[in-house]
Parts: C-alpha cells; structure tokens; sequence
C-alpha cells in the first residue's frame, strides 16, 4: 500500500475543520514560550494556511514574517488569514529559495513528518537563521497524544487489520522528543530543547469529530476516501462505540504536540542582540 498517496494537503477549508482548528491553540502556546523580543525577522517553514504565521502576527509584534508553503492552495488561504505578513510563497521546506542569516525566528508548525528528509527542512532553517538565532518547531505526538486521532486508528485496525501500515503513529517516528532533539543537534543547533504542549479537542458531538473524517485532508481522511461505503460504515461505527461521549453528545479530549527549539552557534566575535 503505497502511504504517501494518503498524505494530501491542498484544501484549506477542509484542513481548517479537521486539524487546523487545534493547531492554532498549540500555536498560540509555542510562541509564548519562545519568548522572543519584538521587531524579529520571522520565518514560518511550511505554513500551511497560516496558524501559526497568523499567531507571530498577532502576538509578537515582527519586524518581518515570511511563510512558505508547498502546497498553492494552502498558500491562497494562508493570503485570506493573514494580510500583514511580508509574503507568502510557495517553496520547498528542504532548499529554501533564501539568503543565509537574513532570519532571527525560523519556526514550523506539525511539517517534519510530512518531509522526505526533514533533517535537510532543519539544517535549511538553520542556514537561514543569524548566529545566536532561534530554529524551533513543533509536531503531533501521533504515537501517544493525540487522543481522537489514536481512536480513529484503533477502530480502523479493528475493522481492517492493512490499516495498520497507515497508522501515524507508525508511520512517523519522527513525532518523538529523541529524534527531535538528534535532528536539532545534528543540524548544529546549540541549547537544544524539548517540551510537550497539551491542548483540548472538544467536539460538540460525534458528526462533529466524524465530518473532517471525510473531507480527504491528511492520511486518516485520505484513508477513509478510498473506502468503500459499507467499510466506512463499519469505521464509523466502531469509532463512535470507541469515544467517550458525554451524556448531552459531546466528545472531549486532548492532543498533545512535541516542541523543540535550538539556537545557531555564534560566530568569533559576535554576539546575540
């Protein structure tokens, strides 16, 4: 089963229902952790449709912010969410069209897994970053943390054993803190750190958790597309028996998403602002 032909991403409205929603409240709390002075050169590597460049725009007063993004759909909804960043392109996270250290900030937000090499995506960050400058990112924590994705799983393996090659957890070993942290290092990257970031995902009911299921963004929704009727059925059903559901119909749960952050070295004589 080829894994890759699941992992689409290029409708943003689609995007925002099934995990853009959560990703802005991760977002919100990465940045704050950072904790970075005003008037930074920003850059957001595969910004997808703008969470977390919207986040920097909002929250901590830039100097510049620049996204890049793969995916043009994305890029077009990331234009609509946020009108005052700098620009917003299309590129590739592992050779981006950029002169070194023209950045303070280069972040990411739930990209590296999706990457071939995403230890060429974090040296890139790095080359593009000034010396004493922060490279940091952050990504679900498929295999342990993020709750409605690992019953989604679940029930799918229960109902057809080949899903299981499918499975995020699985499949992007990556979304761990070890690895993080080996990448950062390897990139050169100085002080390296390693944080969990815990968010609520409360659905209002099951068609609430169910609905971005079908809209085909990401390897679970992209699962669920090449399902014929009566085997979605049978998922959407074991699924719903796996939830806890609270009496009026609400599902709540958390998701958890893995930080890191490094700094580039500073070159002899210099010295960080």
């Amino acid at each position: 089963m080829e894994k890759r032909r699941y992992d689409v991403w290029a409708a943003g409205d689609a995007y925002e229902r099934y995990m853009g929603r959560w990703s802005r409240r991760v977002a919100g709390e990465f940045v704050a952790r950072l904790s970075c002075p005003p008037g930074a050169r920003w850059l957001d590597v595969g910004c997808g449709t703008g969470a977390l460049t919207a986040t920097i725009a909002d929250r901590c007063r830039p100097r510049t912010v620049v996204g890049l993004e793969r995916s043009l759909g994305f890029v077009t909804s990331a234009r609509g969410i946020v009108p005052t960043a700098t620009c917003f392109a299309v590129a590739d996270a592992g050779s981006l069209p950029l002169h070194d250290a023209v950045f303070d900030v280069a972040v990411s937000g739930l990209m590296l897994n999706f990457l071939a090499a995403p230890a060429d995506s974090v040296r890139e960050a790095a080359r593009v970053v000034r010396p004493g400058g922060l490279v940091a990112a952050y990504v679900w924590d498929y295999a342990d943390g993020m709750a409605f994705l690992r019953h989604f799983w679940d029930a799918a393996k229960a109902t057809d054993p080949s899903a299981a090659e499918l499975d995020e957890g699985r499949r992007f070993p990556v979304c761990r803190p070890e690895p993080l942290r080996e990448m950062w290092t390897a990139a050169g990257l100085l002080d390296v750190a390693v944080s969990a970031v815990e968010v609520p995902t409360a659905f209002a009911d099951f068609t609430d958790l169910w609905e971005p299921f079908l809209a085909g963004q990401g390897p679970a929704p992209g699962y669920v597309a090449a399902l014929a009727a009566p085997s979605r059925d049978r998922l959407r059903e074991a699924l719903r028996a796996s939830v806890p559901t609270q009496p009026d119909g609400s599902i709540a749960l958390t998701a958890r998403a893995w930080a890191v952050r490094g700094r580039t070295p500073l070159r002899i004589g210099a010295f960080s602002p």
